[in-house]
């Protein structure tokens, strides 16, 4: 009997094991996240559209396995099993594109092209961390490790016995240039390629230093070998040879510079003095930092998603400074060309990020946005525009002038440093009443008939004329916040605060949802909310008409009250997943991965939409929010290569996981409020700055219970649909009883619904007075 007691106490103890959270103490954060989740997409339907950026948190220039042919946006797809180079990339999405790219690739032969040199992996051959790749090259039997820094990456590679080992630098097409030098065992060269956003002087400087004397020097052109030691040319390279041993290491340091080679030689010093596994333990030390700002408790496959999504969170937007002689930042300047004091930040799109990215920094890293900040500022100052889509200058791309939004909450939350306050505001006013004359997505587009009738015309010849309204309005909002923090005229508030309004002009009451409108002030005609595009942005009616993040009392009003406001909620999950994609001509990837998720007309692997669920606290039924919330979360999002349901976007959608595994959403960035969720942590200890702690505990947390039985807040008994960012950075304990049933007595009262600028009172109170 005893025997029986035993063995069933050990197969307890390994189911318990099993599904149990894994606690701190046994944590090496980095070790849960997976860089290939998201890399099995393709351009007509997106996983996530990601790649494997091995890298530092922010950093310069990461670094990419690549199985894309050049200048394919997808440069790593997981279900391609050859390798064609390891590459240094700034691309921040596929549709985008890269700039400044180059790769090295070892091979055995002289093997120049990539197509040539192409070899065959697998991923059971394959280590993938945040701060090191390894992949064995199974055409060339050779291992290539990489481990990078911010601006540099350390190389090894590991050779058979050959008399033809070499390493392929290819410095792309579109212009490039290389030179070797042998006394040195040094190349330097640079690189041309782009997709856009340069000045005419760009380039991309870089070095390559071996710690081991080559023991051939090459350059080629076009794929062929040549003369000399140099060449200037449009697509050119180097072929270095070595004769190893079997399981000899051939090691390389690499860096590069927008600015010269001089400071890409100042960039290699990144990893002066450091062995590969210094700088590898360096790296992985970093990542834990970073991510250990969250410290949670939830099932294994929970956390290897969210810190794979965090990990998305915190690669974007890239570092585009450097450091001169003195350890001061510098830049060179995507917008003028010139070499200039001070951080500069770029791969990002506003439309994406400031949803909830941006206010994931400002809680967990805000020392990081304060200088994101001072370089917004910077790009105002070099363009005359705050950027709304950089890459790595402004990029016409997406709609809205978001970066109001990114810059009034860090100014709003005092992240910003104090003395570019002013003129950050003062970038914001400008920027908003104007238009980049050769990149229509930077400034506003049609402010013009914005500002005089209060909506841009479905027929002035502007696309996606509503999309640009309803972002103008919460814009404008954004822009009074600040303007009263300041101390601004009433004349001047009152005017954006005026203009904030603006999306009531769009809203048809015999739809109940969001509708272009022509300059005669008649709705467009014919209307079919299933339309994408057209009026809207990469979504419809159904889609946009929730874009009123800083007033859902005023659109709850329109619609005729909770009731109906809260049916059209659900309507969106209860409407098929149909659609009308003439604007496009065709099916695009994001149609299809709303329709084949299985949620009705809910879209969330696109952006606009990913705030809806949370307006349900506004409606007066937040159990709907917390079983959406949880849905989403445990249907759309895996640890695994198809691990998104939709374009991944620079950390956004990430950043939805982070916050909604959390138990709350920042709906209205510029307000003091996060709207609650339902928590898929069971534990989680968020480290702020300051030193303070948010402790977080949903003990009971399974799949069934998805709903807030009750809530407390350091010990005390909490009835409000929403946290205040005040109050969560002093420090707090957010205590969740969670339930298989739905609570319909909680926070169903309007005082406990989150802020509305309708709600007057509310609004004179001020959130940061």
């Amino acid at each position: 009997m005893k025997e029986k007691v035993v063995v069933l106490l050990v197969l307890l103890a390994l189911v318990w094991g099993y599904h149990s959270p894994v606690r701190a103490e046994e944590k090496d954060y980095s070790d849960y996240v997976n860089p290939l989740m998201g890399t099995l997409s393709e351009y007509q339907l997106s996983t996530g559209n990601t790649y494997p950026a091995i890298a530092r948190p922010w950093g310069m220039n990461f670094w990419v396995p690549q199985t894309g042919k050049m200048g394919d946006g997808w440069i790593y797809v997981y279900d391609h099993y050859r390798l064609r180079g390891f590459k240094q990339t700034h691309q921040p999405s596929p549709w985008i594109n890269d700039y400044g790219t180059f790769s090295l690739m070892p091979v055995k032969g002289m093997k120049i092209t990539e197509e040539e040199r192409a070899s065959w992996f697998s991923h059971k051959a394959e280590v993938v961390k945040p701060y090191y790749y390894s992949v064995y090259l199974a055409e060339h039997d050779i291992v290539t490790e990489m481990t990078p820094t911010e601006r540099a990456v350390y190389f090894r590679f590991t050779f058979p016995e050959t008399d033809e080992g070499y390493i392929v630098i290819d410095a792309y097409d579109k212009g490039s240039y290389i030179k070797v030098i042998p006394e040195e065992n040094k190349i330097m060269g640079y690189t041309t390629r782009n997709s856009g956003g340069v000045p005419a002087n760009f380039k991309n400087y870089f070095v390559v230093e071996f710690e081991d004397t080559p023991d051939a020097w090459h350059i080629w052109k076009d794929g062929k070998v040549c003369d000399g030691r140099e060449v200037q040319d449009d697509h050119v390279g180097a072929l270095i040879g070595f004769k190893t041993r079997r399981g000899e290491k051939i090691r390389a340091r690499v860096a590069s510079s927008f600015i010269s080679y001089e400071q890409a030689e100042r960039n290699l010093k990144e990893l002066e003095n450091k062995t590969f596994e210094e700088v590898k333990a360096e790296g992985q030390k970093v990542w834990n930092k970073i991510l250990g700002v969250f410290d949670v408790e939830m099932s294994l496959d929970e956390m290897r998603t969210f810190y794979s999504c965090l990990y998305r969170s915190v690669l974007f937007p890239r570092s585009f400074y450097e450091f001169d002689e003195n350890g001061r930042p510098v830049h060179y300047s995507p917008y003028n060309g010139k070499v200039l004091p001070g951080y500069m930040f770029t791969d990002t799109g506003f439309w994406d990020t400031f949803r909830c990215l941006f206010p994931l920094l400002n809680l967990a890293y805000p020392s990081m946005n304060a200088k994101i900040q001072e370089g917004l500022l910077n790009t105002y100052k070099e363009s005359g525009f705050l950027p709304e889509w950089a890459s790595p200058g402004h990029r016409g791309c997406m709609v809205g002038n978001n970066s109001a939004s990114v810059v009034s909450d860090a100014i709003l939350k005092d992240i910003t440093p104090r003395d570019i306050q002013l003129p950050l505001y003062e970038a914001m006013l400008s920027t908003a009443n104007s238009c980049h004359p050769q990149v229509k997505s930077t400034g506003r587009y049609g402010y013009e008939y914005y500002n005089n009738l209060g909506y841009v015309p479905y027929d002035a010849g502007i696309n996606e004329s509503a999309a640009r309204t309803l972002e103008y309005a919460y814009d404008d909002w954004c822009i009074a916040q600040v303007g009263r923090k300041l101390g601004r005229s009433a004349e001047e508030t009152g005017l954006y605060e005026k203009r904030s309004q603006n999306y009531k002009n769009l809203f048809d009451s015999s739809h109940n949802l969001m509708r272009g409108k022509n300059k005669d002030g008649r709705f467009q005609e014919p209307f079919n909310p299933l339309k994408w595009g057209d009026a809207f942005t990469e979504g419809n009616s159904w889609h946009y008409t929730w874009s009123v993040f800083h007033d859902v009392k005023g659109l709850q009003d329109l619609m005729g009250g909770r009731d109906v406001f809260v049916y059209m909620l659900d309507s969106v999950f209860t409407v098929p997943p149909v659609y009308d994609d003439s604007y496009y001509g065709g099916v695009i990837h994001e149609i299809r991965e709303m329709q084949v998720m299985n949620m009705g007309n809910y879209a969330h692997g696109n952006q606009p939409v990913q705030h809806m669920i949370y307006l349900y606290n506004y409606g007066g039924e937040p159990w709907k929010a917390q079983y959406w919330v949880r849905q989403t979360m445990e249907r759309m999002y895996r640890p695994t290569p198809d691990g998104y349901c939709g374009d991944e976007d620079n950390g956004q959608t990430s950043a939805w996981y982070v916050f909604s595994s959390l138990g709350f959403y920042p709906v209205c960035p510029g307000s003091d409020q996060y709207v609650i969720g339902a928590p898929l942590v069971r534990k989680a200890t968020i480290t702020l700055e300051n030193g303070h702690k948010i402790e977080i505990s949903a003990p009971d947390n399974t799949p069934e219970n998805c709903y807030i039985r009750s809530l407390r807040v350091d010990g005390r008994e909490y009835d409000k649909n929403y946290f205040s960012y005040g109050d969560l950075i002093k420090g707090t304990t957010l205590q969740f009883d969670m339930s298989h049933r739905p609570n319909k007595k909680r926070g169903i009262h309007q005082s406990a619904f989150p802020y509305s600028f309708s709600d007057q009172k509310i609004f004179d109170q001020g959130f940061y007075r």
